[in-house]
């Protein structure tokens, strides 16, 4: 429940970004980019991390990095889940030629060093352009925090593809899917209202521990600079604060590493639960 409590912090400082950028309210602490101090001020009642090179507060910044890691994270595990979910169902399902199709992608993606292809990828969408126009959208630029998430979600989706196929394997053989052959459902309606549903409970457990591998990648990315340019987030003020820690200036650091582990710690907490409680397998045991 404590950690649940912390995602809610979380999520609600995020969406209150989002509700304050739509409407134009002007919040003082969501101010992350005005000056409020001196350079470098220590932390203090004003300033409880202090504040950065620009006299700007860090714990605003920490704050509003919240918006950038999990937006990233969330986006993320929905293109990983989109692309693997389908991949790994129709796999198991279907077999044969289809099966060694999918499994042959994954094996080739997975045989590639993870940190390498996210970087590839993030690489090759930065700065490009879809064009959306037949859906009456323009082009929409990737740049930022859009490339950050395609990157993560289009190299992400190898293990929870892997893990649905294995599922679907054994529940292809059960009565209630051996019921609806029968009954003659097709194929779609199979997979998609009857076998997916069944392993939904795997679908819950895997979004919830992925984000935050998803967070800790997005900050991977900002410190290498291929993340948001015009926000502050963790990854970028780690990137800062690693030329500011030798001269005795830590409190930037202390903030963005602390909000990495808290968010991070309760969302492991957090999934580890909900295994526990959705998972038929330990509720039998």
């Amino acid at each position: 429940m404590y950690s649940l409590i912390i995602i809610s912090f979380y999520l609600a400082v995020v969406a209150f970004i989002y509700i304050a950028q739509w409407t134009s309210l002007d919040v003082p602490f969501l101010q992350w980019n005005q000056k409020v101090g001196a350079e470098y001020e220590q932390p203090n009642a004003k300033n409880i991390f202090g504040t950065d090179f620009l006299g700007r507060s860090v714990f605003r910044k920490a704050l509003y990095g919240a918006k950038v890691s999990i937006t990233v994270a969330f986006w993320a595990s929905v293109i990983s889940l989109v692309i693997g979910v389908p991949l790994g169902a129709a796999a198991g399902y279907f077999r044969g030629f289809v099966d060694d199709i999918v499994v042959w992608l994954y094996t080739t993606l997975s045989s590639i060093p993870y940190i390498l292809l996210i970087l590839a990828f993030a690489l090759v969408l930065k700065d490009k352009s879809i064009d959306f126009s037949r859906l009456g959208l323009g082009r929409v630029e990737l740049s930022g925090i859009a490339t950050v998430y395609l990157a993560l979600g289009l190299t992400s989706w190898v293990d929870i593809c892997r893990l649905i196929r294995a599922e679907t394997m054994k529940h292809k053989q059960r009565e209630y899917i051996l019921a609806a052959q029968s009954y003659g459902c097709g194929n779609s309606r199979i997979i998609f209202r009857h076998l997916i549903p069944n392993v939904f409970h795997l679908i819950i457990i895997s979004f919830s521990l992925r984000f935050v591998g998803f967070i800790q990648a997005e900050v991977i990315l900002s410190f290498l600079g291929l993340g948001e340019k015009n926000s502050p987030s963790w990854g970028a003020m780690i990137d800062t604060a690693r030329l500011d820690l030798p001269k005795g200036y830590w409190w930037e650091m202390t903030a963005a590493t602390a909000a990495i582990l808290l968010i991070s710690l309760a969302l492991n907490v957090f999934g580890d639960a909900m295994r526990d409680s959705l998972d038929p397998k330990l509720k039998v045991q």
